[in-house]
C-alpha cells in the first residue's frame, strides 16, 4: 500500500522541480526549467518572458477566441445555430461560472501551446442530463493513464474531482508521438528558446551600464621594460578612469604618459545582433507564425504581407480550429447524429475589423448567389429592403446560346 501511494505521488508531481545536482543535456538549469524524463524544459513563465513567444501565443490564442464557436443542427438541408439549446449559450457566452467565452478559448489554446495538452470536462446536469458547465482543467490537475485511457482529475481551483474515461473528457493535444498525449511547442523549441533567453540576458548586461565607454590603457611606448611598480600604477589608473566613466563623466584626464584607446564594436558584437534577428524567425517557425505577425517586418512589403495573412489563416489558424471542432463533435455527439449536428467556428468574424476585405467578401458572395442582400443586411443588424431576398448572379458570363445575345455583332 505504501509503495502504491509512493508511485501515485511520483506520477502526480512528475512535473516538479528536479534535484540541483542532476546532470542533464538541457540548456536550462533546475532553477529555470521543469524536469521531464531526466531533462529540463523551459517553464511557461520563463518562455513567456521572451517577447516572440509571448506574441505568438497571444496571437494564436486570441485569434481563436475572437471567433464565435457555434452549435449547429441540420434543418431543411442547411445547418442553423441551435440558439435555444443550453450548450449554445455555454459555447458562445459563458462556459463556466468564472469564464466568458473569449477568456475560455484564449486560455484553452494558450494551454495547448504551452503545455501540449488541454483538458475540458463537460459537466452534466443530474436533472436534465444536459451539459451545464464546461470546465477547463487547471494545469497539473489531470493525470492521464495512457495505458488504460483513464483521466484522473483533482482540480481544487475549479471544484472538480473524479475519474473519467477517454470518451468523457475533451482532450486537445499538441504534436503527439503516440497519439494519446501531446507535447508542447516549448518541448521541441527549448534550444531556440535558450538562445533567445541568453541573447536577452547578454543585451541586458551590455546596456545595463548605459553604454559606458570601454577601452585599453597603455603607457608611453618610448619606455623600454615595464616593471612591477609601473604595472600597479597602470592598473590603478585604469580603475580610476573606469570609475569616472561609470559615474557619468564624459571627459576625463589621464595621468602622465598614459594612452587610452576606445574599444569599438567588434565583428562578434555585430554577429550577436544578427543572431538575435535569426532567433525571432526560428521561434516563429516552431509556432508556425509568419515573422511579420511578431512585428519582424524588415523585409516586408504589401504583397508579402497579404500572402502572409492568407498563409496564416489557411495553414496555421484553420487546422487549429478544425482540431477543436472535431474533438467536440467526437466527444459530445453520438456517431449516428454526426451528419445532422456539428460544431463550427464562424470564420466570417475574421473580417470583422477589416472593412475593405469584408465588403469585398460580401460582394463576392452576393454575386455568386451564396447570400442575398437581405441576408447580409440581417448579419449587419440592418432592416431588410424590398427586393433584397432575390438571389443575384453576376451576368458577366452567359451561355453562347443565350437568346439575349442575338443581334449582337461578333468578330
Amino acid at each position: 500500500m505504501v509503495l502504491r501511494l509512493g508511485k501515485l505521488f511520483k506520477n502526480v508531481f512528475w512535473r516538479g522541480e528536479g534535484a540541483a545536482s542532476e546532470q542533464t543535456s538541457s540548456p536550462f538549469s533546475h532553477r529555470e526549467g521543469i524536469l521531464i524524463d531526466g531533462d529540463y524544459f523551459p517553464s511557461s513563465d520563463l518562455a513567456l518572458s521572451i517577447a516572440t513567444v509571448y506574441r505568438c501565443v497571444s496571437l494564436l490564442s486570441k485569434s481563436v477566441a475572437n471567433l464565435p464557436f457555434e452549435y449547429l443542427r441540420r434543418k431543411n438541408g442547411i445547418f442553423e445555430p441551435m440558439t435555444d439549446d443550453s450548450l449554445y449559450y455555454l459555447l458562445t457566452v459563458q462556459p463556466d461560472n468564472t469564464y466568458n467565452a473569449f477568456d475560455f478559448w484564449r486560455d484553452a489554446v494558450a494551454e495547448l501551446l504551452l503545455s501540449g495538452n488541454t483538458y475540458i470536462v463537460p459537466v452534466y446536469s443530474s436533472l436534465s442530463m444536459n451539459v451545464e458547465r464546461l470546465v477547463l482543467c487547471s494545469r497539473g490537475s489531470v493525470m492521464h493513464d495512457v495505458q488504460r485511457d483513464i483521466y484522473t482529475v483533482n482540480d481544487t481551483v475549479k471544484g472538480l474531482a473524479g475519474t473519467f474515461g477517454e470518451d468523457e473528457i475533451i482532450h486537445l493535444k499538441g504534436y503527439s508521438v503516440d497519439g494519446k498525449s501531446g507535447m508542447s511547442v516549448l518541448h521541441y523549441a527549448r534550444m531556440a528558446l535558450s538562445i533567445a533567453r541568453a541573447g536577452d540576458a547578454e543585451t541586458n548586461t551590455r546596456f545595463k551600464n548605459g553604454g559606458n565607454v570601454s577601452g585599453l590603457l597603455s603607457n608611453d611606448r618610448s619606455v623600454v621594460g615595464i616593471g612591477e611598480y609601473q604595472n600597479k600604477e597602470l592598473n590603478k589608473a585604469a580603475i580610476d578612469v573606469d570609475a569616472k566613466f561609470r559615474s557619468g563623466q564624459r571627459i576625463v584626464s589621464l595621468p602622465g604618459m598614459v594612452d587610452f584607446k576606445q574599444i569599438t564594436m567588434s565583428s562578434a558584437d555585430l554577429q550577436f545582433l544578427e543572431s538575435r534577428k535569426f532567433t525571432v524567425r526560428e521561434i516563429c517557425r516552431f509556432f508556425d507564425v509568419h515573422p511579420s505577425f511578431v512585428f519582424d517586418d524588415t523585409s516586408n512589403n504589401y504583397k508579402s504581407a497579404e500572402m502572409a495573412n492568407v498563409a496564416f489563416l489557411s495553414t496555421t489558424l484553420n487546422p487549429l480550429l478544425r482540431q477543436i471542432e472535431l474533438e467536440f463533435l467526437r466527444k459530445l455527439v453520438s456517431p449516428r447524429l454526426v451528419s445532422s449536428i456539428k460544431f463550427a467556428f464562424d470564420r466570417r468574424a475574421l473580417y470583422a475589423c477589416d472593412l475593405e476585405s469584408k465588403a469585398k467578401y460580401q460582394a463576392d458572395t452576393i454575386a455568386t448567389g451564396l447570400y442575398t442582400v437581405n441576408e447580409w443586411r440581417k448579419e449587419e443588424n440592418k432592416c431588410p429592403v424590398e427586393g433584397g431576398d432575390v438571389v443575384l448572379v453576376s451576368a458577366n458570363l452567359k451561355s453562347i446560346n443565350d437568346t439575349s445575345l442575338s443581334g449582337v455583332a461578333t468578330e
